[in-house]
Formats: C-alpha cells, structure tokens, sequence
C-alpha cells in the first residue's frame, strides 16, 4: 500500500489536467492522511481549486478538525509532495459521511434521536420541578441529563 501512496505524485504531475484524477488522488491523500478512525467520521466531498470539502458527522467534528486543519493540509500535500490542497473546508452533512462510510444513519443514533428519547423519559412533575431553574439553557440540560439518565436506566434496568 505504501507503494501506492509513493506513486501518488508522479501520478498527479502526469496527469495535472485530469480533474477526475486529480480528485481522485486528493481524496486517497486525504483518507491516509486522517487515518481510518477519522474517516469514519469526515470524508471528502468535492475539490475546487485547492479548496478540499470535508463532510463531517457533526458541529463537534466541524469544530475540532477546523482546528486542525492546518496540521492535515500539511499531511496531505506532504503525501503529494506538492500543495494540492491550501484550505480545507467542513462542512456538516452526516448523511455523506454515512453514504460514504456504509453506514445506515438507522443503525447509530443521531443527536435529535437521542435528544427525543430522554425528553420523552422526563415526567410532567420533572418538568415542573426544573421550572425553579432560571438559566433556561441550564433548565434544558438538566432535563436531557436527567431524561439521559432515565432512558438508560429503563434500558438496562434499575438496580442492575
């Protein structure tokens, strides 16, 4: 595999006026660049110019790889041995990243789903109780938290 990725350059200066090819290499160097545990949640969707998108999973993920963005240009275009890639853009859309990772968006819980199941675990008189809580964003939390802590426990039951 090493190999591969050591014909990468010289394929790309081969070939410069392939957009199709060039894409294609800038992906391959993007995938070995984050790893396989990152890319199973950011993968690259477009390039344009040396402006390469990256479909993430989630605002968590925008936000942590934003920050380390610089490092994986580096990583990239130090695998090409050329500056293919000058700014990388993240974008939110979880249903590329499972499109393109093979995973169902059925079969892992997204953050509204999990959001609905500890809300509809809070009770009327929790909601009332929570309503001494002036800081509403507080007040919010503390029901997920607590809704959180109900759903796994009828999950897995009490006492266990």
């Amino acid at each position: 595999m090493e190999e591969l990725f050591r014909t990468l350059p010289k394929l790309l200066k081969e070939f410069e006026d392939s957009v199709e090819v060039r894409l294609a290499i800038v992906f391959a160097a993007w995938r070995k660049a984050a790893g396989k545990s990152l890319c199973e949640h950011a993968v690259p969707i477009r390039l344009e110019e040396k402006r390469l998108t990256i479909a993430v999973k989630d605002e968590t993920w925008r936000r942590h790889l934003k920050s380390l963005s610089g490092q994986l240009i580096f990583k990239i275009n130090s695998i090409l041995e050329y500056a293919a890639v000058t700014f990388i853009e993240f974008s939110v859309d979880e249903e590329a990243v499972y499109k393109e990772t093979g995973k169902s968006g059925e079969m892992e819980f997204t953050k509204a789903k999990r959001r609905k199941l500890a809300l509809d675990e809070v009770s009327t008189s929790l909601q009332d109780s929570a309503e001494t809580i002036a800081d509403q964003k507080l007040r919010e939390q503390f029901l997920l938290a607590a809704g959180s802590c109900l759903a796994r426990k009828k999950k897995f039951g009490a006492g266990k």
